[in-house]
């Protein structure tokens, strides 16, 4: 029999007095349900919640068939005073319909969406992490799914949609402890994730297995995380395989006890770049700091020449994966970009710092960017 997150692949949930929270990983841990919802003849059900984590999918589904497929993920988080709050579901909202546009399929209206995100997290409420500072104890990670479960061997959307939200607890990406690794990145020179004018803004099942197996083959080469640049060009920074891109600059700093002045945020612009979430609340940090955002089209040109002081992935999962250097082929040889110290910089540790601290409600949230303000309530689904 598998194993999932250290607990028996029979899809039975645990109890949640068995979980050993600091230990969780990113991965799936069988909880007590999903809630899920049909699309038919032009309206969605009310939704049910269902127990067992599987679906009954006609073999000619055009999911199956043809990858009409997307999906999001966002957290909930637990306070101090055990209240559970979901973060930023609203955007996760939209980008879901940008996506359906893209699948040629129906929209999931945000009260629709909101009411699945609720009614997941209400079932799920023991599966919570205990509150820790920094959300150094994880979260519910929540995964909306929207897929064409209707049956159609044509090349055409078929009557039937079926929308659910499943849930599972997951650790947070650095532990309990307070060290921040960094990490080095390897450019993909054989491989375009997206084309121009392609799909690469929307979170869509099929933009992610074709990149597989080069990730995997990167970190047997020692680089645990991959980028893309521009297909055209091949001379512009896209975003990381698993996340965005971001980049910080600013003047030399006299001392590691020093203060950065003059920061400025550099995000990479392009059609083909998804539409992060994290990323949206890091710009909105960056201007409450004071901060400078550049957001244009990037060069890779001015990473090799060094434009870049800190250097990061930006995603639900990690929030910030710090990246200390970057290497990528010129003819045979393969080059490496140290970045700024080529270790967790203050201004991307400042950010990890203030957002997790929301997330977590160990600080204001002045942007209301938690929901629902009430918390959520425990409930019968």
């Amino acid at each position: 029999m598998g194993s999932i997150n250290g607990h028996a692949a029979h899809g039975k949930a645990v109890q949640p007095k068995d979980l050993d929270w600091p230990k969780l990983k990113f991965g799936l841990t069988p909880t007590n349900g999903h809630v899920r919802y049909t699309y038919s003849q032009g309206r969605w059900s009310k939704g049910v919640w269902v127990e067992e984590p599987f679906i009954n999918l006609h073999v000619g589904s055009a999911a199956l068939n043809y990858g009409q497929s997307a999906f999001e993920g966002l957290k909930a988080f637990r306070a101090p005073d055990g209240s559970v709050r979901v973060f930023r579901p609203q955007e996760n909202s939209a980008r879901l319909n940008h996506s359906a546009e893209f699948l040629d399929v129906s929209h999931v209206p945000e009260d629709l969406f909101l009411e699945a995100v609720e009614r997941c997290v209400a079932g799920n409420l023991e599966f919570v992490p205990p509150h820790a500072p920094s959300a150094g104890m994880g979260a519910l990670y929540l995964r909306p799914i929207l897929f064409a479960s209707g049956e159609e061997l044509m090349l055409s959307t078929p009557d039937e949609l079926t929308f659910l939200v499943f849930a599972t607890p997951v650790g947070s990406y650095y532990g309990p402890s307070a060290e921040v690794p960094a990490v080095d990145a390897l450019v993909l020179d054989n491989f375009d994730r997206t084309a121009p004018r392609g799909t690469g803004s929307a979170k869509l099942a099929g933009n992610y297995a074709p990149v597989y197996r080069h990730m995997r083959e990167a970190r047997l080469a020692g680089y645990p995380i991959t980028l893309h640049l521009d297909s055209a060009t091949r001379t512009l920074v896209d975003e990381f395989s698993t996340s965005n891109a971001l980049f910080i600059s600013y003047p030399p700093i006299s001392s590691p006890d020093t203060a950065p002045t003059d920061v400025t945020l550099h995000v990479p612009q392009s059609s083909s770049i998804l539409r992060s979430v994290t990323t949206k609340s890091i710009v909105q940090l960056a201007q409450s700091f004071g901060w400078t955002v550049d957001a244009r089209p990037i060069a890779f040109q001015e990473v090799i020449d060094g434009a870049f002081t800190e250097c990061a992935a930006a995603g639900t999962a990690a929030v910030v994966t710090i990246v200390r250097s970057i290497s990528y082929k010129a003819g045979d040889a393969t080059m490496k970009v140290t970045i700024g110290a080529g270790k967790a910089g203050p201004c991307w540790l400042r950010v990890l710092a203030e957002l997790t601290a929301l997330q977590c409600q160990t600080s204001p949230d002045p942007y209301s960017w938690l929901w629902p303000s009430q918390g959520i309530q425990p409930s019968s689904p």
